[in-house]
């Protein structure tokens, strides 16, 4: 093999492992929103039963400005 074939064909060993690893990513990430789904729909059920218990004043909704304002 000559110097441009021994380059095209790392080029290609290194284009094959960047498409395994952005597939691997993608499964990642796709596994991640997920979580984050049902992370936020358990956190609306929460909300929910807290305030059908009569707990509101209980829940945060983060616009209270802190004392030192």
């Amino acid at each position: 093999m000559n110097i441009d074939e021994e380059r095209f064909t790392e080029l290609e060993i290194k284009l094959a492992y960047q498409e395994d690893l952005l597939q691997t990513l993608n499964l990642i990430v796709i596994e991640q929103q997920t979580q984050i789904s049902q992370l936020e729909e358990s956190c609306k059920l929460l909300v929910k039963r807290i305030k059908s218990i009569g707990g509101n004043e209980m829940i945060d909704t983060g616009l209270e400005v802190p004392p030192h304002y």
